[in-house]
């Protein structure tokens, strides 16, 4: 067994209104709280909810509700910002992957010892950063156990920050909090978890470990069966508790065997056209594992009893394909558009443009099981388009 490193969050916390419990499971963050979110989730009561309980337990909370989806870096500054000026002692990020991903990076950028810029990248931060609880309201990112945060340049480009650093000390999950969600919100970022640990059990990255292939098979296994419940059925909190607990283990699952080319042709067409990431990864994400199929049968077949127990088995090139197309089939009775000019991508030249944007997430490509050229992900896309 070849050697590798697994990393996940020090504490994860998952029940049913655990939200009005952090008073007490805040204590490591210190006396002055900054919660991150974004303004709509703070007109619901999830926030004030947040607020209340901590300042029931003597907590003094500030509010940055400035969280857009797909950040812009002037977003991660002026959270920083609000965590200097309020002299936060924790960071508290509540809401969905966005939220999150702000969160860790303002929690390091706000001790004062790096810039923004430096930190991009694999294993660029330093520390030390502020204590730090992540508390997902979607079931979708995983970011709440993951060491990476995405963030939108100038340019319209995502980069990345990658760091054992910015693993959060606690991930609190509280399934009550995804009931809700719309139905699209709930079918796209479900898409995303499952893409998670699809991209997880076949990366070819050298940690690819067997930690991480249980984590993404559970994963699957809970989210297969229990996706198109939560949409069609969103008061059924069982299937809200499977979603949110497979997310998570997606999410430590691909924190540790890191994603592909769906993630890699997702993010051109959420850069580019504001769609949201789950629904970019849902859009290619047949048509990669199509492709890598070809090359990569293997990669893909052990995973379609898993995830649809209920479909025909064959042989191995067969079934790769039938799980492809039964994700297809998922995807599309959960309501999500099929096509990229079902979302406003209508101009073949835009095409070439996302296929030379895709071509710059190398971290990614590295780890997809099949080579991917620009001509590649120009086919990819024709194809989805």
């Amino acid at each position: 067994m070849s050697a590798f490193t697994f990393n996940t969050a020090a504490s994860i916390q998952f029940g049913a209104g655990l939200l009005d419990e952090i008073g007490a499971r805040a204590a490591p963050l210190g006396g002055r709280i900054l919660i991150i979110t974004d303004a709509g989730l703070r007109k619901t009561d999830i926030v004030a909810r947040a607020e209340q309980a901590l300042a029931d337990a003597g907590r003094t909370v500030a509010i940055y509700d400035g969280i857009i989806a797909d950040p812009p870096e002037a977003v991660v500054r002026a959270a920083t910002e609000a965590a200097c000026g309020h002299r936060a002692t924790g960071i508290i990020g509540l809401g969905g992957g966005s939220s999150l991903d702000v969160a860790k990076l303002a929690a390091v950028l706000a001790v004062g010892g790096q810039s923004l810029s430096e930190i991009y990248g694999i294993g660029n931060v330093t520390g030390p950063r502020l204590p730090l609880m992540l508390i997902p309201t979607t079931a979708g990112t995983g970011s709440e156990v993951t060491p990476i945060s995405i963030i939108t340049t100038g340019t319209k480009e995502k980069m990345g920050v990658v760091s054992p650093v910015i693993l959060p000390d606690i991930a609190l999950l509280d399934p009550q909090l995804t009931r809700g969600l719309p139905a699209p919100i709930t079918a796209a970022t479900g898409i995303d978890a499952m893409v998670h640990a699809i991209e997880a059990h076949a990366s070819i990255n050298p940690n690819n470990n067997p930690i991480s292939k249980l984590l993404a098979e559970r994963a699957l296994s809970l989210m297969g069966a229990a996706l198109e419940r939560a949409v069609t059925a969103p008061e059924d909190m069982q299937a809200r508790g499977d979603m949110m607990l497979g997310s998570m283990l997606a999410g430590q699952a691909f924190a540790n065997a890191p994603v592909a080319a769906v993630h890699a042709l997702a993010y051109p067409i959420g850069g580019h056209f504001g769609i949201p990431h789950g629904l970019s990864n849902a859009l290619v994400l047949p048509h990669v594992l199509r492709f890598n199929a070809e090359a990569a049968p293997d990669a893909y077949a052990p995973l379609l009893p898993i995830a649809f127990p209920d479909a025909p088995r064959k042989d191995t090139k067969t079934d790769a394909a039938t799980f492809a197309d039964a994700l297809t089939d998922l995807s599309r009775r959960c309501g999500l558009p099929q096509r990229l000019r079902d979302v406003g991508i209508e101009q073949p030249e835009d095409l070439d443009m996302m296929a030379q944007d895709a071509m710059k997430q190398s971290r990614l490509l590295v780890n997809n099981p099949r080579p991917v050229t620009e001509n590649d992900a120009r086919g990819i896309y024709n194809a989805a388009f």
